[in-house]
C-alpha cells in the first residue's frame, strides 16, 4: 500500500514538553513543574461573561478576523500598555491561541527556501512551523553569559541573503530572559538595514519583574516590518479558552486572515466575548497574578542558591532554567531520574533546542506549597548525586 504520510510531517519530532507530561499522567504522587499553565482559575468576572454569552445564545460564527468589539479592545490595550497603534479593522486577527498566530504568519510570508532565524532555547513550535511552511529554520544560540538575550553581533552572524524573518521570543520561554529597549534598538537597526521582518511573540509581555515590557514594534521604523503575537492564556489564566491575536501591516494580516478563514473559520465565540471583559476590567487580575509569580520566582532562586544549583535570574515569563552540567548527566537523564526517584517532573532543556542541553526548565506557575515540596525533593536528589560523586 502507498505510504499515506507526508515525509515532511514524519520528520518532525513530537514536543519534548508533552513527553514528560504524558508520563506524569500515569504516575501517582507526582509534582509536575513541567507545563506552562497558570495554576490560577480564570478570574470570575471573565468566566461570568463567558457563561452569560452562552445563556444569551451568542453561539454563532463571528467574522473571520474576530469580533469587531474584541479587535477594538485589543487595539485600545496595545495603545495603552505598549504604545503601539493598530487599525482594529485591518491590522488585527483574532486566532485560536498564540500558536495559531505563529503558524498563519509563517505560512502567509514564506516561500520555499526562505530562511527564518530562531534564537534558542525557545518555545517548541517555531521550528516545526517553519518547516511546515516550507521555510528553512536557522537557529541562533543564546548564551547564559548574555542573560540569554539576542545580541546584534549574533544576529548579524546568522543573516544570509535568504533571511526573511527573525523570530523574537521575549520574554523567553524557557529561560525567562527579556530584551530591554537598548537591546531592541540594536536589533531593530539590523532588521531595517538588512530588510528583515520580525515575528515578535509577546505572550508573556505582562509577566515581567522589575521593569515594563518593551515591544520591538514600538521602536521607530519597526511597526511596518513586525508581526506581534499575544493572547490571553498566560496573563489572564485563560489557557483552555484558546484565544490569541496577531497584529501587523494590513497586507500581511489580510493574507493571514485568508488562511485562518479556510483552516479555522473563526476563534470560539464565547471566548471572544470573555476576552473583551478581560481587556476592559482585567488589569488588577494581571497585577495580582504577577505578584504571586514574582514571589514564587524569588523563592526558587533562593532554593537553588541553598542547594548550590546555578541559575540565571529570570526577569520575565514564569520559568527558571537552572544548569545541571556539574552532574555529568544529560538533561533527559537528569529529568528522568528525578521523576523516577523523587516524583518531580521537569522538562529537559534540550526540548527547547540543542543549546538547552545541560539545563532544566522548571515552571513556577504552581502554588508555593507545591514548589516547596518539589524543592525539598530536588534538594534531596541533588544531595544523593553529590554523595555518589563528590567531585560532581
Amino acid at each position: 500500500m502507498r505510504n499515506p504520510l507526508s515525509k515532511k510531517v514524519v520528520t518532525i519530532q513530537p514536543s519534548g514538553i508533552r513527553k514528560f507530561f504524558d508520563i506524569v499522567s500515569e504516575m501517582e504522587d507526582v509534582i509536575s513543574l513541567g507545563v506552562g499553565e497558570p495554576d490560577f482559575d480564570t478570574p470570575w468576572h471573565i468566566r461570568d461573561e463567558g457563561i452569560y454569552t452562552l445563556e444569551k445564545g451568542r453561539t454563532f460564527y463571528t467574522s473571520n478576523a474576530g469580533l469587531k468589539e474584541l479587535r477594538v479592545e485589543i487595539a485600545n490595550y496595545l495603545k495603552r500598555r505598549c504604545k503601539i497603534e493598530y487599525d482594529p479593522l485591518h491590522e488585527i486577527l483574532v486566532t485560536v491561541g498564540g500558536s495559531e498566530g505563529i503558524d498563519v504568519a509563517l505560512r502567509a510570508m514564506l516561500d520555499p527556501g526562505d530562511e527564518v532565524l530562531i534564537p534558542e532555547p525557545c518555545y517548541v513550535s517555531y521550528l516545526p512551523c517553519v518547516v511546515l511552511a516550507d521555510g528553512v529554520p536557522v537557529t541562533i544560540e543564546l548564551k547564559e553569559k548574555n542573560q540569554f538575550r539576542l545580541t546584534k553581533e549574533e544576529l548579524l552572524e546568522a543573516i544570509t541573503d535568504k533571511t526573511k524573518i527573525l523570530v523574537l521570543p521575549f520574554p523567553n520561554n524557557p529561560t525567562g530572559g527579556v530584551m530591554r529597549r537598548a537591546d531592541l534598538e540594536a536589533i531593530a537597526e539590523v532588521c531595517i538595514e538588512k530588510d528583515i521582518f520580525v515575528l515578535s511573540d509577546e505572550i508573556y509581555s505582562e509577566l515581567t519583574y522589575g521593569e515594563e515590557h518593551v515591544s520591538i514594534a514600538s521602536i521607530p521604523g519597526m511597526r511596518e516590518r513586525t508581526l506581534t503575537i499575544n493572547g490571553f492564556s498566560k496573563s489572564y489564566a485563560m489557557t483552555g479558552w484558546r484565544l490569541g491575536y496577531i497584529c501587523g501591516p494590513q497586507e500581511i494580516v489580510k493574507q493571514m486572515t485568508k488562511i485562518h478563514q479556510f483552516a479555522i473559520m473563526c476563534a470560539p465565540t464565547n471566548s471572544q466575548y470573555a476576552a473583551v471583559e478581560a481587556l476592559r476590567h482585567g488589569d488588577e487580575d494581571i497585577a495580582m497574578m504577577r505578584e504571586a509569580y514574582n514571589q514564587r520566582r524569588r523563592y526558587l532562586m533562593h532554593a537553588f542558591q541553598e542547594m548550590g544549583l546555578p541559575c540565571f535570574e529570570p526577569f520575565g515569563a514564569f520559568y527558571v532554567f537552572p544548569c545541571i552540567k556539574q552532574f555529568g548527566m544529560t538533561s533527559d537523564e537528569f529529568a528522568t531520574r528525578l521523576l523516577e526517584e523523587e516524583h518531580v517532573a521537569v522538562v529537559p532543556g534540550n526540548a527547547f533546542g540543542e543549546c538547552g542541553e545541560g539545563f532544566l526548565r522548571i515552571s513556577y506557575a504552581y502554588s508555593l506549597d507545591n514548589l516547596r515540596v518539589a524543592m525539598e525533593r530536588l534538594g534531596r536528589f541533588v544531595g544523593k548525586l553529590r554523595k555518589a560523586d563528590p567531585a560532581g
